[in-house]
């Protein structure tokens, strides 16, 4: 582990020695950077108080000019002898290249036409014992800006960007479906039997209660609960977690919205979902047609594609005419695809991947799925062997997930028991007892969904991996 450099530990000391306060309490500050530069007619000659980490320092002697950086940009710094305080030109022998100080002072523009404050006062409100990256090489090791995501926020300050806009869409989201009477919610993060998905849960073990829990990978059947208690209109913004492989698109810990109606099913979710996303790209100020990794995604042309369909003819192989998953698994691999688990999910997985996803950009409905790897899923009304099921894909990720919610409990309790004895514990959704007791009470017709939020972040702002959307994601020692 490296340690805090030594001359600035000696600068700290003569400070404290001198009686300043390298740590203090607060600063009144009444600007910020970007509203200066914007409005300088309006701030010109006028003092300010701003404050802000320094990123760029330059010493000529009786002049001193220095970049900070806050939260809305950066402003230019002058400190002359002939006009700040001398308290301020004292303190200023200390200073480092990572300090964050205060300055009160007029804005002006210097010679060269830089809008700049010409300080006055200079408070020191927080002394840096370690170097910054170096403001020319930036911080560009991909693993250490996602592993010190503060000194990436510092040292490429526009990847706040991308975390300003995934707020958006989680605001945008949230205003469309209270716009439409549904009610936020919580729901359990510690859950007694994990389900909603076909996932590995995470373990762990409360004392108090001495019993085993999971962290949830779905919020799913907690809702599908309120939505039989009467409130008709659901959704909850989750952190959910499943422990899976960690990859461009997949993170251990990541952020959902689930959100559901009764009386309603999966025809009814993708009108709504058309006009979700007109409303999210209105607010995030981004055209119907615009650029993803070079590829444009075009919001107008939201298309219906039948998985089944398009496997049986571009490959022969129907899909619904599998008895078990050893003929699953030797159709497919008869075609050179190597499916991660011997299972009928994965199988169809594989299959879409490389038959019906390809060049596929614009967004869309992916329907059609074998019912029999559906177990919260209504049939589909005119081939029972299908389910009324979609997954959103756009830019050819994976984003967003649909059914018409399965309500009959004799046949959720059969799927259930079913899936039990056909799949490992990692790979099916478990016997919820309390779930089914409750669907038992009676459940109306409903859709649900869920949409990855940060996967529509990655494709807004135009990222390739999953981390660069996520403040801290989970890194392999």
């Amino acid at each position: 582990m490296s340690h805090p450099d030594e001359n600035r530990l000696e600068k700290l000391k003569k400070l404290q020695e001198m009686g300043i306060n390298p740590y203090p309490y607060f600063f009144r500050r009444d600007s910020y950077s970007e509203d200066i530069l914007k409005n300088y007619s309006f701030y010109e000659g006028k003092k300010v108080a701003v404050a802000g980490r320094i990123i760029q320092f330059r010493d000529f002697g009786n002049l001193i000019f220095f970049h900070i950086l806050d939260q809305k940009g950066k402003i230019q710094i002058m400190l002359r002898s002939d006009y700040a305080q001398k308290k301020a030109l004292e303190l200023s022998k200390f200073l480092d290249i990572g300090d964050i100080v205060g300055i009160r002072g007029e804005v002006l523009k210097t010679k060269k036409g830089e809008i700049t404050i010409n300080a006055l006062e200079l408070e020191l409100l927080s002394k840096s014992l370690r170097f910054l990256p170096d403001k020319f090489k930036g911080l560009s090791n991909t693993e250490l800006r996602y592993r010190k995501r503060y000194l990436d926020l510092i040292a490429n300050p526009e990847v706040k960007k991308f975390f300003v806009l995934r707020q958006k869409i989680i605001d945008s989201i949230r205003e469309f479906l209270n716009s439409l009477g549904y009610l936020e919610v919580d729901t359990p993060i510690l859950q007694k039997v994990y389900g909603g998905a076909a996932a590995k849960p995470f373990l762990t073990y409360h004392n108090a209660l001495d019993q085993k829990l999971y962290l949830r990978i779905s919020n799913e059947l907690f809702l599908k609960r309120l939505i039989i208690g009467g409130i008709e209109k659901v959704y909850e913004f989750s952190k959910d977690f499943r422990n899976e492989d960690i990859d461009s698109t997949h993170n251990p810990e990541f952020t959902q919205v689930e959100f559901y109606e009764a009386y309603k099913d999966y025809n009814d979710y993708m009108e709504l979902t058309k006009k979700m996303f007109d409303k999210l790209l209105s607010d995030l100020a981004l055209p119907k047609e615009f650029n993803y990794q070079g590829k444009i995604i075009n919001f107008n042309n939201f298309r219906k594609i039948s998985l089944y369909q398009e496997i049986l003819k571009k490959t022969s192989i129907d899909i619904l005419s599998w008895k078990d998953e050893e003929q699953a698994f030797r159709e497919v691999s008869a075609l050179g695809l190597n499916p991660s688990k011997k299972t009928l999910s994965k199988c169809v997985e594989v299959l879409v991947e490389h038959f019906v996803l390809k060049d596929q950009f614009d967004p869309i409905f992916l329907i059609d799925f074998p019912y029999q790897i559906c177990p919260l899923t209504k049939k589909k009304r005119d081939n029972p062997l299908l389910a009324e099921r979609f997954e959103l894909f756009i830019g050819g990720i994976e984003c967003g997930n649909c059914y018409s919610e399965l309500t009959d409990p004799i046949e959720q309790r059969a799927k259930f028991y079913q899936q039990a004895k056909q799949k490992g514990e990692d790979e099916y959704n478990p016997v919820d007892e309390d779930f089914l007791e409750a669907i038992e009470y009676g459940m109306p017709p409903t859709a649900g969904m869920g949409l990855g939020i940060d996967r529509l972040a990655m494709i807004f702002t135009n990222n390739n991996s999953i981390k660069e959307v996520i403040l801290f994601p989970s890194m392999r020692d």
